[in-house]
């Protein structure tokens, strides 16, 4: 392939592929130089873990937090719970799967339009 720099989780065009199927990138290993493709349900993750993780308009809780996420900027916000972990980390569980969560992108919690906090998606579960 051309190289991890040049695929997006997600994406589905340009993979050189034929298959007789789609197929999307699921997964992109930076340390092997691999990029892995799968069917689109394999996109959709329950939860994600999230790295560098601030909690703006409240202490990180001690307890699971109801709250609404967003993964991208055009996402529409989903319901979840939010768990914090040791080392500015947290747990986001969604109530529903959501589709191309990728490591490196922003996941921002909302409570109604107050944003909570966030943090930076280390990997999806």
């Amino acid at each position: 392939h051309a190289g991890i720099a040049a695929y997006t989780v997600g994406q589905r065009r340009g993979l050189g592929l034929a298959t007789g199927r789609p197929l999307y990138v699921v997964d992109l290993d930076a340390e092997r130089n691999t990029v892995r493709v799968g069917e689109a349900g394999d996109l959709d993750s329950d939860r994600v873990v999230a790295e560098a993780v601030n909690f703006i308009a409240c202490e990180p809780p001690r307890t699971p937090l109801r709250v609404e996420a967003k993964i991208r900027h055009s996402h529409r916000p989903a319901a979840a719970t939010v768990c914090a972990l040791e080392g500015n980390r947290a747990q986001v569980v969604f109530d529903t799967p959501q589709r191309a969560a990728s490591p490196g992108q922003s996941v921002v919690f909302y409570d109604g339009d107050v944003v909570v906090g966030g943090g930076v998606i280390a990997h999806p579960s």
